[in-house]
């Protein structure tokens, strides 16, 4: 199935809206404990013209089997951190994070705005694809690439780990949620 994907860059509102429905599929609320537990969970709820900001920006990395998205990572500059409250706690933790001698926020960042790889299409190098187009798209822009991962989601923090991404620093929100603040150093 690997070799029928093309992984290219957000160009339509067509695969805006295949994200918003991989997206969908895979929220906590539309998974069983079993399926959360195994296959992982994406935390963000996009709405379309958020999305479609986002991604007019700097266009997201998207996995496609025919005209279907069947993975996406999403790019999310720091213009669009106050709009989505989930993340407030992630980058309120970037001013006080130190990488390599400096606060994480003096380094010109990009933020893995969320990652997800169909079902079906797991286990296929999928995630590590993204990830190598995404590294593509913008090493040339930015130093970092960074993201918070939910410590209820082994899976992911696995992931990310594999591709390139360390661990530096872990915090609980106000809701009590736990997180492990991940970069990749692109330099």
């Amino acid at each position: 199935m690997e070799t029928q994907l093309q992984f290219t860059l957000v160009s339509n509102d067509a695969e805006i809206e295949g994200i918003l429905a991989l997206q969908k599929a895979n929220r906590p609320d539309n998974l069983t404990p079993e399926e959360l537990r195994r296959e992982g969970f994406v935390t963000v709820v996009h709405n379309f013209d958020l999305l479609k900001n986002m991604n007019l920006a700097a266009p997201s990395v998207i996995a496609k089997d025919g005209d279907r998205v069947v993975g996406y990572n999403i790019v999310m500059l720091r213009d669009f951190s106050d709009r989505i409250p989930v993340l407030f706690s992630l980058f309120e933790q970037l001013e006080t994070v130190d990488f390599k001698g400096k606060p994480l926020a003096a380094y010109d960042y990009v933020c893995c705005g969320q990652v997800c790889v169909a079902e079906g299409y797991r286990g296929q190098n999928v995630f590590d694809r993204l990830c190598e187009k995404y590294r593509e798209a913008y090493a040339g822009r930015f130093e970092l690439m960074l993201t918070d991962i939910s410590s209820r989601n082994p899976r992911s923090l696995r992931a990310h780990r594999r591709v390139g991404f360390d661990v530096v620093k872990t915090f609980q929100a106000e809701d009590g949620e736990v997180w492990d603040i991940v970069v990749w150093d692109w330099r």
